[in-house]
């Protein structure tokens, strides 16, 4: 460690910046948040500063960290709100952050590294079990006949699902009282309660909590849509009283986000919710206020909050309660409105996010954003979600099939469905009718619901639905094993998803793949990203593999053309605990309520570990194809030599 500190030189740049100059031999950085156009960002100038972009990010990201990690034994995080500037397009790396940042140096290998990193900020919140179900979700659903009509394909079409997500649920103007509710307007931040509604007239939601106990005893948990914002109400929209009583009690008594000059901060003009005021999170009377309309809502079972937004500091001029200000705030208010949902919903509940900051490691769970439906944005996800674990950011999503424009291929559904599958959160969602940026982005599809069903009738193509089932039904066969390297992955401080040079640092061959990832220590993926292509070549790193679906045995240290369903493969000397209905094959739809657990063991000798309920290591062991030890008590084993 010594030895990279003395290669670390500090130099004043300008007022009260300072230059860092490091000089080593590396072949990878990984981190700096979630990134869309490249894991790797050796060649890059990356400027770390919290930005929202419709589709096609490039360099741009909601969710950025001033953290790196290289694979020449050195690491580097920068403990600052302002924006920093990584520079890695020489052999030298050259950071510019505030004279006053913290910077924090690591060595090591990049496991130990990351782990280290995540120590810093506090470890690995775990989302609650049901988040790494199935999520179904779409911008249209704005009723309680909507949710009703899901429920009942759901059913019909035999599709397991874990959360429901609603997004147009609200008045559009407070965004926490259910449309179509009658009400006493409620002034200077007095609490709500479920009684204080009236759903007798209401054409959108009739009984919220009745609805909510019914998809409870379905299994499946409902999430609504948040945004931070005292919203300016158009000319076009109706007067709405408890808006406008919201507004003047948040100037009143200062819970909004001020300028320097003391004037009330809103955001610009021609940006989403432009003129609105934000609330300031770093202000306890704010929070106080704010949940205090909510909590009627965890009141009455809503499990969670999909917290979309955030990106909302468009000006170096704003200053918080806390004293913070100017570009402190840019990045930091994404973070600070996570972490206030955060501390408001508990371990139970669960928040699905867009944007955030370094804070982000204890805020899961986040996804990947606007995306349009192209196999480019497909790949770009892909880098997003490996780039957001090597920064920490372990729980993660992205939408099925894109989120924007016409509706995808069933060849780019299939294979996004195919990709979520083996990712911590598998979801699909759709953009607002007619899209949401229908003037510069608009789409022929009157009905543009990402589900299983509605791609399936579009293109009239029935057996597709069969085909997306049987995804689905996998997924949930999977999900001990995913949970298992959930947990496991909160414990030992190691991402869900793991480039190969994460995992493989002796091995030149996987410096450039980003295209493939491990899948917590047993799984290879090798998602296929070109339109119509049934097979694709891939790297197996050095060792022994065996196909999942195939259960073909292959020697690694190679490229091959994967002759998998899916390219998937299980390593030797580990195993994945999975979950099946003695009466039905896998990837068959299963009654929950009666399956039992097997464990598929690669190799003729190797492990499988869990931690349980109580975080008490659970293993079984084998060699020569027979089990040694066992003290997680697996009803059935199957072995692939």
């Amino acid at each position: 460690m010594q030895e990279h500190l003395m290669q670390v030189e500090a130099f004043q740049y300008r007022e009260g910046l300072k230059k860092l100059v490091m000089k080593l031999s590396y072949s990878c950085v990984y981190g700096m948040g979630e990134k869309f156009n490249s894991v790797n960002q050796k060649g890059h100038r990356v400027v770390c500063q919290v930005q929202e972009k419709f589709c096609n990010q490039g360099d741009v990201s909601y969710l950025v960290t001033p953290f790196f990690m290289t694979d020449g034994g050195v690491g580097m995080y920068v403990k600052t709100d302002r924006i920093t500037t990584f520079d890695f397009r020489d052999r030298q790396i050259i950071v510019i952050c505030p004279e006053e940042a913290e910077v924090h140096l690591y060595s090591g290998s990049m496991k130990k590294i990351l782990s280290e990193y995540i120590s810093d900020n506090g470890g690995v919140v775990l989302p609650p079990d049901y988040s790494f179900g199935v999520w179904v979700s779409a911008n249209g659903w704005n009723c309680e006949e909507d949710v009703r009509l899901t429920l009942r394909r759901l059913k019909e079409k035999r599709f397991p699902a874990s959360v429901l997500v609603v997004e147009a649920w609200s008045d559009e103007a407070t965004f926490y009282i259910f449309n179509g509710a009658k009400y006493t307007v409620k002034k200077d931040g007095k609490p709500l309660r479920y009684e204080d509604f009236d759903f007798s007239e209401s054409h959108y939601w009739k009984d919220p909590k009745k609805l909510i106990e019914e998809l409870h005893q379905e299994g499946i948990r409902f999430v609504l849509w948040q945004i931070p914002v005292y919203k300016q109400m158009s000319d076009q929209e109706p007067v709405n009283e408890q808006n406008e009583a919201d507004c003047e009690d948040a100037v009143k008594r200062k819970l909004c986000v001020f300028k320097k000059d003391g004037d009330v901060y809103r955001i610009p003009e021609g940006h989403w919710f432009g003129n609105s005021m934000i609330p300031d999170f770093t202000n306890p009377e704010t929070r106080k206020s704010w949940f205090s309309k909510r909590q009627y809502l965890l009141d009455i079972g809503v499990d969670g909050f999909k917290t979309d937004g955030g990106e909302f500091i468009l000006s170096d001029s704003t200053r918080y309660w806390d004293g913070r200000m100017g570009e402190a705030c840019e990045n930091s208010y994404a973070q600070e409105y996570l972490n206030a949902y955060s501390s408001f919903i508990g371990t139970s509940h669960v928040m699905f996010s867009r944007a955030g900051y370094t804070g982000s490691v204890r805020t899961p769970i986040h996804w990947a954003g606007d995306h349009m439906s192209t196999y480019d944005e497909l790949r770009n996800c892909l880098i997003a979600g490996l780039s957001a674990a090597m920064s920490g950011i372990f729980y993660w999503s992205f939408d099925i099939g894109g989120f924007a424009g016409e509706l995808p291929s069933m060849d780019l559904y299939l294979r996004s469905t195919q990709f979520a599958c083996f990712c911590p959160v598998m979801q699909w969602h759709s953009e607002p009718v007619g899209g949401q940026f229908k003037d510069i982005l608009s789409t022929d599809n009157i009905r543009n619901e990402r589900s299983p069903w509605n791609i399936a009738e579009t293109y009239n193509c029935p057996e597709f639905e069969e085909e997306i089932r049987y995804w689905h039904w996998l997924r949930m066969s999977l999900l001990p094993y995913i949970l298992d390297t959930a947990v496991m992955s909160r414990s030992n401080q190691q991402p869900m998803m793991r480039p190969l040079r994460y995992e493989w640092q002796d091995d030149l061959e996987v410096i450039d793949i980003e295209d493939e990832y491990l899948f917590g220590e047993s799984l290879l993926i090798a998602p296929i990203l070109e339109e119509n292509k049934k097979t694709r070549s891939l790297y197996l790193p050095d060792g022994e593999w065996f196909g999942l679906f195939t259960g073909k045995h292959l020697k690694g240290g190679k490229r091959i053309v994967s002759e998998e369903r899916f390219p998937v493969y299980l390593r030797s000397g580990y195993g994945i605990r999975i979950a099946r209905d003695t009466n039905v094959e896998i990837g068959a739809p299963m009654d929950l309520h009666h399956i039992q657990y097997e464990l598929l063991m690669a190799g003729e000798e190797g492990k499988y570990s869990r931690l349980n309920s109580v975080d008490n290591l659970e293993t079984v062991t084998w060699e020569n194809g027979n089990v040694t030890k066992n003290n997680i008590g697996i009803l059935k084993y199957k072995f692939l030599q």
